[in-house]
């Protein structure tokens, strides 16, 4: 529950989601800390949301996608990382997605360090032409 603003980025990125219309949410949540999330989402009435609490003991964002399959059924998705913010919002990306009939969106932001932990795209050749190629895409 990082404050930025007095706010959670929490806070910031549930915004984010509710301005693309999305109705139904599931939040994935570690048995440590899962507690604080409950307090600050409730039933999600403040984003007009339902919300659905998903426990999972954190083994990584992969399981944590096998963890929700169960919610997720064969809908559509976005995953947000709850510390993370996306400066343009999703609206478009959303938007994106359903027009051009994807199977997948991945948003990255390219960073000037080489450190592969702050920029995956950097941690190889083939990896690099990756990251020149979606230097295009808006």
């Amino acid at each position: 529950m990082i404050p930025l603003a007095n706010k959670p980025v929490l806070g910031y990125v549930l915004d984010q989601v509710a301005q693309t219309g999305i109705t139904q949410i599931g939040i994935i949540i570690a048995p440590e800390t899962g507690h604080y999330v409950k307090e600050y989402v409730k039933d999600g009435t403040e984003w007009n949301f339902k919300v659905t609490y998903i426990p999972q003991e954190p083994l990584g964002l992969a399981h944590a996608v096998k963890t929700a399959q169960h919610f997720l059924g064969e809908d559509d998705f976005i995953m947000c990382l709850g510390d993370n913010l996306q400066g343009q919002g999703l609206t478009t990306y959303v938007q994106k997605f359903k027009k051009e009939n994807m199977d997948a969106l991945i948003l990255l932001k390219e960073v000037e360090d080489d450190n592969p932990t702050l920029n995956p795209l950097r941690t190889s050749s083939s990896n690099l032409k990756l990251l020149e190629n979606l230097s295009s895409f808006p």
